[in-house]
């Protein structure tokens, strides 16, 4: 006998067990004592699982449980004549109705889900965070090296100090702006991923600025913020405006900017005025005396007429 033979005939699935595949009530009572009453539905297949190995499957008649069956693994050992249980499993068919995939919370997670008492860690190597200085390295005070590395800190303060428009407080704001005492600062990848972020909610393709008079960087309701991001960011201070006490870009935009034209108000038309309250009677033909019908001597109407 070949190699390949061999492997041909290990591989393929052994036949069912005749005593395994007959034990069908054996299989039915073990479902119905793991069931409920009654859900247990009736015999639709068996698999052989190896030799001497059977699996027999019930349609499941659980509300909820559309298109599941349950599976009873019956077995029996060489030459004897007993078949014995494995297990008794309830497992989802082709058609079955499953639950969505589960999920990580991490990713599941999205802006707005915490609440108060939620904790949200960060994974050690979080993209958006790097390492900052917290002076936990330093040397201590009665090291020969710290004493070192304080006149090197003092040359080099001294040599900056000397620039123009340079102090030791505003090195001192540039230790704080990097993250001093601080054990992670906000990396460059972090910064980017919030700025898209808001510049997608309150930027300059949004519907708001694009009918806005002015852009916010121009607008006196805008708040600086510290940072590298303030070049690009600030915070709304105008309780009106849609953005109030967010993060909006400077090229965003509103109707609530503080140099916004105001509209003028069209004129009202004056009211109209009665002089009296009396009708005037108007004659269709004027009176005798009012000098508007000249005077004729008698006769001259009788002449006219045999002219």
């Amino acid at each position: 006998m070949s190699a390949a033979t061999t492997r041909s005939r290990t591989a393929r699935t052994p036949a069912p067990d005749r005593l395994c595949a007959e034990a069908v009530d054996l299989a039915r009572a073990a479902a119905e004592e793991a069931a409920a009453p009654g859900v247990v539905g009736e015999h639709v297949a068996l698999v052989s699982e190896g030799d001497r190995v059977v699996t027999h499957y019930f349609e499941s008649k659980e509300p909820g449980y559309r298109g599941w069956r349950w599976a009873v693994t019956v077995a029996r050992a060489s030459r004897a004549k007993n078949v014995t249980l494995d297990e008794t499993v309830l497992l989802p068919g082709s058609d079955a109705v499953l639950a969505p995939e589960w999920v990580p919370w991490s990713e599941r997670l999205r802006p707005g889900d915490m609440g108060p008492g939620d904790l949200l860690p960060t994974e050690a190597e979080d993209p958006r965070l790097e390492p900052g200085w917290t002076g936990e390295d330093e040397p201590l005070p009665n090291s020969a090296v710290s004493e070192e590395m304080a006149e090197i800190a003092d040359a080099e303060d001294a040599e900056l100090t000397t620039l123009p428009g340079t102090s030791r407080g505003s090195i001192t704001s540039v230790a704080e702006e990097l993250g001093a005492r601080r054990a992670r600062v906000l990396s460059r990848y972090g910064l980017g991923i919030a700025a898209d972020r808001w510049d997608e909610e309150f930027g300059a393709r949004t519907p708001m600025a694009q009918a806005a008079p002015a852009s916010c960087v121009s607008c006196a309701f805008l708040v600086p913020i510290a940072g590298s991001l303030r070049q690009a960011f600030g915070v709304c201070a105008n309780e009106f405006a849609p953005a109030d006490g967010r993060v909006v870009s400077l090229s965003y935009g509103c109707g609530g900017h503080s140099e916004a034209a105001v509209m003028p108000q069209p004129p009202k038309p004056a009211p109209h005025a009665l002089d009296t309250m009396r009708v005037d009677d108007y004659p269709l033909r004027p009176a005798d005396d009012s000098g508007s019908v000249p005077s004729q001597p008698d006769g001259s109407t009788e002449d006219l007429g045999h002219s």
